[in-house]
């Protein structure tokens, strides 16, 4: 059987690259290394499937902090409404969370995958098992590809395969390999969206602790805001993890930075103090370590006295005022000096991958190589969470498979 064109990768940017194009008319192969599609969209959103964010374009631009402005015309020509009007239509129910996440009402990654295998099937598109060796081509032009002893000819190629991030998924690299024989600049890629690790032990004193409500600063050496949010955040055996420190490790650059917690963001530092003096007067015959316990978490405790420097055994009604103002301090700003990011293995997505330079933003075709096109992770964007880099992903292979059947 001959075909059109090939799509490597079988990840959501390939299946749905691989659906617009079947569906502009185009014979489509789709390859994928795994025994299975989509091992990495079935754990994405702790196994929930994020499938987007419920805002309009623009919004979605706002969260990607890496080459948002590349992502313009693709963005705007494949909004969030649309992949939710795809699901719908195809059988996959969506509901709206907090922050406008949009999840299948199932709950379940399986009921995403399931409703684009369906579609993938009915679109007529071939799929194989293969992990690709390379990419042919002819006068600069795409002419096949090589696949575990075989050759296909094709007249273009959408690259799909991923960035770095749970190689177990089948994010290798490989992509990154085949792009750069092609003449390809590759930015290094690097863990986004990836929890973040911190000195000394405080952080594993708290680990399994989850915070909620709390405001977080990432500072650079000198003081720098280089990020701020308001939200959750988990403390680990290694550091900090959650919804506002992964997003923050988007933005982490050099050595010497610190993310500061406020802890009490509905207050500010008078309110506050009065409703200490509260606390400590009710349970003035308490000590330290139970007098705090309607203010802090049990597990956070002996970490804020142990950095005030004050004994848990301290009976309440003995705090000194200068202490007092210490612990005001403490809990509006609770630093934590940050080492580095965990590995790239870890990260939820991959920042770096195919300079977006290099790439037509309307059709994502490279500049370089006539018939080759990008879609997804493979693609040096990446954006915070909340639905927005699986966004990124409809959107990038909706452009590329319209391009290649000829509707762009």
């Amino acid at each position: 059987m001959s075909f059109d064109g090939i799509v490597i990768g079988g990840g959501p940017a390939g299946i749905f690259a691989a659906i617009t194009a079947a569906q502009g008319g185009q014979r489509v192969l789709l390859l994928e290394q795994n025994d299975r599609l989509g091992k990495k969209l079935l754990i994405t959103g702790k196994g929930r499937c994020n499938v987007t964010n419920n805002c309009g374009a623009q919004e979605v631009l706002r969260n990607v902090p890496r080459n948002g402005r590349f992502l313009y015309s693709a963005m705007d020509a494949f909004p969030p409404e649309r992949i939710m009007e795809f699901f719908e239509a195809n059988g996959c129910d969506l509901k709206t969370e907090r922050g406008n996440r949009v999840f299948p009402v199932t709950d379940r990654s399986a009921s995403v995958l399931d409703c684009l295998k369906q579609v993938l099937r009915r679109s007529g598109v071939t799929l194989r098992t293969a992990r690709v060796k390379g990419i042919v081509t002819d006068n600069g032009a795409v002419s096949g590809v090589r696949a575990e002893g075989e050759t296909i000819p094709c007249k273009w190629v959408i690259l799909a395969t991923g960035g770095l991030s749970y190689p177990a998924t089948g994010s290798t690299g490989d992509g990154y390999r085949m792009a750069a024989e092609l003449g390809h600049t590759i930015v290094p890629g690097e863990g986004s969206l990836v929890p973040l690790e911190t000195a000394g032990a405080d952080a594993g004193d708290m680990q399994g602790l989850s915070l909620r409500n709390v405001g977080v600063k990432l500072l650079n050496a000198k003081g720098k805001v280089l990020y701020k949010d308001f939200g959750e955040l988990l403390f680990t055996h290694f550091g900090v993890s959650g919804p506002t420190v992964l997003s923050a490790s988007c933005h982490l650059k050099g050595e010497g930075c610190k993310l500061v917690i406020d802890l009490k963001p509905a207050l500010d530092e008078g309110k506050l103090d009065d409703r200490i003096l509260r606390d400590l007067e009710m349970y003035q015959n308490r000590s330290m370590e139970n007098a705090l316990t309607d203010l802090l978490p049990r597990s956070m405790i002996p970490v804020v006295l142990r950095r005030l420097d004050i004994d848990p055994a301290l009976q309440a009604n003995s705090l000194k005022k200068q202490q007092r103002r210490a612990l005001v301090e403490l809990l509006k700003g609770f630093s934590l000096e940050i080492t580095g990011k965990r590995p790239v293995a870890e990260a939820i997505i991959t920042s770096g991958g195919v300079k977006t330079g290099e790439i037509d933003p309307k059709t994502m075709q490279s500049k370089k190589v006539p018939g080759l096109y990008f879609a997804g992770e493979i693609i040096d964007c990446d954006a915070y969470t909340g639905g927005f880099n699986l966004q990124i992903a409809w959107a990038t292979a909706y452009a590329a498979g319209r391009a290649v059947s000829g509707q762009v």
